[in-house]
């Protein structure tokens, strides 16, 4: 498995997290954990936006990182 898989799929990965973290703010009655899901969500949001910059930036220095998402 090439880094460019690995980190496509931690992207892939972290996404579903925040989508999760997402549908159990939406879910919950409890405001406190509702907010926290919330923030949750945010700050897996950062992470998923550093994943994404950093694959850019491996398509940009090493085209066979790109070849490997289009496969």
């Amino acid at each position: 498995m090439t880094v460019g898989t690995q980190v496509r799929q931690a992207l892939a990965n972290a996404k579903s997290v925040q989508a999760n973290f997402e549908t159990f703010a939406l879910q919950t009655k409890d405001e406190v954990a509702k907010e926290r899901y919330s923030q949750a969500a945010a700050q897996i949001q950062e992470i998923i936006e550093g994943l994404e910059t950093r694959m850019e930036k491996m398509e940009e220095e090493e085209p066979s990182f790109k070849m490997d998402n289009e496969v």
